[in-house]
């Protein structure tokens, strides 16, 4: 499994399994154990997962597999995010969502994440979503908190564009080396609004969750889907391919951006979908025909 270094202290596996889905997947602790250890076995060693999920419980379902087997905490890395408060039975007080980056929320996040999962450290920490009510300075100083007291090795964000990525980067004495972006062939917003140049402009590799549009793109009547599907069927016919989805997640590594998808299924198999799609670097001209049908249009 191809692995990418974000920095001295953290190195991804090229395919993140993500775990947002966790409590659907309705596996007792050994299976997800055993579901773990598989995908660790293939080289997918990096799991994304954050404190909302699950209502608040795929951290704490995460931490209790693998307190089955704590040896595995040293060959994973835990991807985790905090900043968005939901309204939740666990949380009355709460009358509506919305985003919290405060200094206090993000150390008790965190505190609260470390407890849930059994750890002591997270190799990585996302900011959710911008906060249009963000003290960058604040954000700063939770950092520097967590960081002196070994608890997150490396930050990052989560859904940033470039002004909101530049302002927090600006006041962090942190490299930010990531940005969890969704891109897929029907979601080409990054390639559009400037998120996928600023982060080669960094040289900081995005996260892309999503990849296969949440489904859509294999279960829906859109135009868009149809003549994207009929693309991938095409280049994976000329590929000797039989999973169109391996061509889609062909389509996100081949990008010079060093692009790592966040795949969010529960099934082995599909996993190795993605993994085989590195072995699969597309053309330029099989780049653009995926996306120029994802935007429904020629490039001008």
């Amino acid at each position: 499994m191809e692995r990418i270094r974000l920095s001295e202290t953290l190195e991804l596996s090229r395919i993140i399994q993500g775990l947002m889905r966790l409590t659907s997947w309705s596996f007792s602790k050994v299976e997800l154990l055993h579901h773990l250890e598989s995908l660790i076995d293939l080289g997918v060693t990096s799991f994304d997962i954050a404190d909302i999920y699950g209502d608040y419980t795929c951290e704490e379902l995460l931490g209790e597999s693998l307190n089955l087997n704590p040896s595995l905490r040293s060959e994973i890395q835990i991807i985790t995010k905090c900043g968005i408060k939901i309204t939740s039975d666990k949380y009355p007080e709460r009358k509506i969502k919305h985003y919290d980056t405060s200094k206090e929320h993000i150390i008790t996040t965190v505190n609260n994440s470390l407890r849930k999962l059994g750890t002591d450290y997270l190799d990585l920490l996302l900011i959710h979503r911008p906060d249009p009510f963000m003290d960058p300075e604040e954000v700063s100083e939770a950092f520097n908190i967590l960081y002196k007291s070994g608890k997150v090795l490396n930050f990052g964000v989560s859904n940033f564009k470039p002004s909101s990525f530049n302002l927090l980067q600006k006041y962090s004495r942190f490299s930010l080396v990531t940005n969890q972006i969704e891109i897929s062939p029907l979601n080409l917003r990054a390639f559009r609004d400037g998120t996928i140049e600023l982060c080669q402009e960094y040289e900081i590799p995005p996260m892309a969750y999503s990849p296969l549009a949440g489904g859509r793109l294999f279960n829906t009547s859109s135009e868009e889907a149809i003549n994207v599907c009929q693309k991938l069927e095409e280049i994976a016919m000329s590929r000797g391919l039989s999973n169109l989805d391996t061509v889609v997640y062909a389509f996100l590594l081949s990008h010079p951006a060093k692009i790592l998808p966040v795949v969010g299924t529960r099934s082995i198999e599909r996993v190795k979908h993605a993994i085989l799609a590195l072995d699969y670097k597309l053309s330029r001209e099989e780049w653009f025909e995926i996306y120029t049908a994802g935007l429904g249009k020629s490039v001008d």
